[in-house]
């Protein structure tokens, strides 16, 4: 099959599951009284949360140059910041496609080796995934009562939880032929050392492992924190400014947008692109277990919110993709 008709029914799939969730989240909700809701907004808060978003863009940029500093390259910001702008336009298309994309770019104009750049992002998600941990560890110590008030109200949440415990025999399955092959390669481990595909393979895994393990190279250990912090500081502060848009969610505490946060980034683990349809049953199942009971107010809030986002990561990405060949080309005739 075409390579291009195999990613265009991938984007149909997942755009489908998207607009089916969000279909069926918004479906018995009164549009009028949305629009209504959507009225009455004051954009300027949500305007800036945009910036926050776009300074948690760029940091995550000078985050990833500093972890490819130890491999012996140091690429443009500015190549970094368009990298990451595309990475977040085609998750926008391929939920998880958005890592080759960025380190596709990086690769061609940056000739950094595809495998080394693979190897940074999965490491840089690794403390992402850290930073995640620690917020929702805060969240759980200070509003359980509420988090479990959500997984009450969402029984089919609890059912899949249970269903991924049942399936531990599976995984120990899974382990145990993982462990017969390991066996086996083994004990064939002469023969196997002298095809080609073995050395390229060799050569795939120790670049990869080399930009997994970049970071004990740092120089810029404190820098590579910091960033870590405040790409998640600026997360966070994109949701709770966009609090005092709307009177019904202004009252909210800064808890309260922490566990709006993190429940919507839960949201985005969802198989749609940007999380359409998940992000906003999260946000607004959310707000219903803080005082927000009315249904057309969550649904706007999490209409509004989510749809600037959208629209700003469609943008950046797009003039991403416009000016990293026109950059990279006017650089490459200075330096000639």
């Amino acid at each position: 099959m075409n390579e291009k008709i195999k990613n265009l029914l991938k984007f149909l799939l997942f755009l489908a599951i998207g607009l089916g969730v969000f279909w069926w989240v918004y479906k018995d909700v009164d549009t009028e009284k949305i629009t209504l809701a959507l009225k009455k907004a004051n954009y300027f808060w949500i305007g800036l949360s945009l910036v926050f978003a776009f300074f948690s863009h760029y940091s995550r940029a000078l985050r990833w140059n500093i972890m490819i500093e130890p491999l012996g390259y140091k690429p443009k910001s500015s190549n970094a910041f368009f990298a990451i702008m595309i990475m977040y336009l085609s998750n926008m298309a391929v939920p998880r496609s958005g890592e080759i994309a960025r380190c596709g770019v990086m690769h061609r104009y940056e000739k950094v080796p595809f495998t080394k750049l693979l190897g940074t992002a999965v490491t840089g998600r690794v403390f992402d995934f850290i930073m995640l941990f620690i917020l929702l560890a805060i969240v759980l110590l200070t509003q359980f009562p509420q988090v479990a008030q959500i997984w009450k109200n969402n029984p089919g949440a609890a059912e899949k939880i249970s269903n991924l415990v049942q399936s531990v025999p599976l995984l120990i399955g899974i382990s145990v032929a993982i462990l017969v092959l390991a066996v086996v390669l083994y004990i064939f481990r002469e023969k196997l050392v002298q095809l080609a595909i073995y050395k390229k393979l060799k050569e795939t895994i120790v670049n990869f492992i080399a930009g997994v393990i970049s970071i004990k190279d740092m120089e810029r250990k404190w820098a590579f924190i910091f960033h870590t912090v405040f790409i998640w500081v600026m997360y966070f502060l994109m949701i709770y400014v966009t609090f005092f848009s709307f009177e019904f969610t202004s009252h909210l505490s800064i808890l309260t947008g922490l566990t709006i946060f993190v429940m919507s980034s839960f949201g985005m683990v969802f198989p749609s692109p940007g999380g359409i349809g998940s992000w906003h049953f999260m946000v607004i199942q959310t707000l219903f277990i803080y005082g927000v009971s009315n249904a057309a107010d969550a649904a706007a809030f999490a209409f509004a919110v989510h749809g600037s986002m959208t629209v700003f990561i469609i943008l950046l990405g797009v003039v991403s993709v416009i000016l990293l060949p026109v950059v990279n080309k006017k650089q490459a005739h200075e330096n000639n």
